[in-house]
């Protein structure tokens, strides 16, 4: 596979047999769709049903956003909202809004919170931008992102009337129900379809994750072009030794078994933070319950050895680690010497950057290794669409895969429903009035 490369040497994992055999079986559970939570396994084949029609389909309503606003407000929470900011983190540039001049809108979130100075501060900053809007809600109540969207939607529909805000609202709903499917209706809103059988932590190909990507000036051709390579090179006829995403699922399932009970994954490369906070999503409410389930945390590295360092070297040794490596920047900046050497730094003199930053990937590994902590390499060649789109894939079939050798339903996330309950009962919500009762009580 051009766009990864597993390395599992530093992992100390031997393979038997049966743990081959178990990683392929639960693979081939995940392409039959006879396994547990097979009624959301539509990402599983997800890139290569993606065809050009309806890509063209969210280019061009994409290109009429980027005609109407230079700032596009993009409203969803979880796997509403992280697979997008994860692939824009990676794809921009950090210091774009300090150039003059923008060819693509601006797309920021909102909806992923509660917080009112969060949205002050958004809304306050709108007033010098034409804005639109991108609202993604399966149901259209989800507490968080409908707070956001009646906010915004009445200061686009105040500004510009509601026959121009209906063109510059987009929803993206299921397919036939729900209250935002509704409004859709009512309104006049563009709208594409939340696959049914795809749900939302595995939503980043379809138009969920697509559509913002594309506003963004994204090349979203290019990042299902990827996401199809990983999709063949990960098939359920692949060989294990040859599936990275049935050795990776493996590997992390035997480093459970010894007690590894944290992953933590890093870069060292910030642009791929978001990637991170992304598979945090992804494999905590896929595997997090009944009991088990690895905990995923992550790094920035270097920035995080000078903070979460010093525990990884010496703390409590049930971590391992996963890398994302990148081979080749983007960009060039030599080290140039300094004729008082007052750093100490002429001996980097005529070096690139990425080569200190290789060497302190390389030496940081071992010495991870050598404190106990297992190591997995992913590497990637570079930071590009077609690239990220194959890492997304891998994680996302890694994951299902990891999940049915946990012995767990990967697709479904019970525990989340927790929380809502709760706080519905402390806002008074119509219908909790006995639980609002006894909650209050405990408090």
């Amino acid at each position: 596979m051009k766009n990864l490369k597993l390395d599992i040497v530093k992992a100390g994992v031997i393979f038997t047999p049966e743990i081959a055999e178990q990683a392929q079986a639960a693979n081939a559970l995940l392409q039959s769709g006879e396994g547990a939570g097979n009624d959301f396994l539509g990402w599983v084949n997800l890139p290569s049903s993606i065809s050009k029609s309806e890509l063209d389909a969210i280019e061009t309503t994409a290109a009429k956003l980027r005609a109407k606003a230079d700032l596009v407000i993009c409203i969803g929470i979880g796997g509403s909202y992280l697979g997008a900011k994860a692939v824009l983190e990676a794809m921009s540039d950090p210091f774009k809004l300090l150039r003059k001049e923008q060819t693509n809108p601006t797309v920021v979130f909102a909806g992923q919170n509660i917080s009112e100075d969060y949205i002050y501060e958004l809304m306050e900053a709108s007033k010098e931008h034409s804005i639109a809007a991108i609202v993604i809600s399966k149901s259209g109540t989800t507490t968080e992102p409908a707070i956001a969207f009646r906010l915004i939607k009445a200061e686009i529909e105040r500004r510009y009337g509601k026959q121009e805000a209906a063109e510059r609202i987009v929803a993206i709903t299921d397919q036939a129900r729900g209250a935002l499917k509704t409004l859709a209706t009512q309104e006049g809103y563009p709208t594409f379809v939340i696959p049914d059988n795809v749900g939302g932590r595995f939503s980043v190909l379809t138009p969920v994750g697509l559509l913002p990507l594309a506003v963004a000036g994204v090349d979203i051709t290019a990042l299902v072009n990827g996401a199809q390579q990983m999709e063949k090179a990960t098939d359920a006829t692949v060989a294990f030794d040859e599936n990275p995403a049935a050795i990776y699922a493996a590997v992390r399932n035997e480093l459970y078994k010894g007690g590894k009970k944290i992953e933590i994954l890093g870069s060292y490369e910030p642009k791929l933070q978001y990637i991170s906070e992304w598979w945090k999503q992804l494999y905590g409410e896929s595997e997090g319950k009944q009991g088990k389930g690895i905990f995923p945390a992550s790094v920035t590295l270097t920035a995080d050895l000078h903070s979460m360092g010093q525990y990884i070297q010496e703390g409590e040794r049930t971590l391992f680690e996963t890398i994302i490596s990148v081979a080749s920047p983007a960009n060039k900046v030599v080290i140039e010497a300094d004729e008082a050497n007052l750093d100490g730094l002429n001996f980097l003199a005529g070096k690139r950057i990425s080569e200190v930053n290789r060497m302190a990937e390389l030496g940081v590994q071992l010495a991870h290794i050598d404190g106990g902590v297992p190591n997995i390499r992913i590497e990637i060649p570079q930071i590009d669409a077609e690239t990220i789109g194959a890492l997304l894939y891998f994680f996302e079939k890694a994951c299902g895969i990891s999940g049915y050798m946990l012995g767990v339903n990967p697709f479904d996330q019970p525990g989340v429903e927790a929380y809502k309950k709760n706080m519905f009962a402390l806002l008074d919500k119509p219908g909790y009035e006995e639980a609002s009762k006894a909650i209050k009580a405990r408090l």
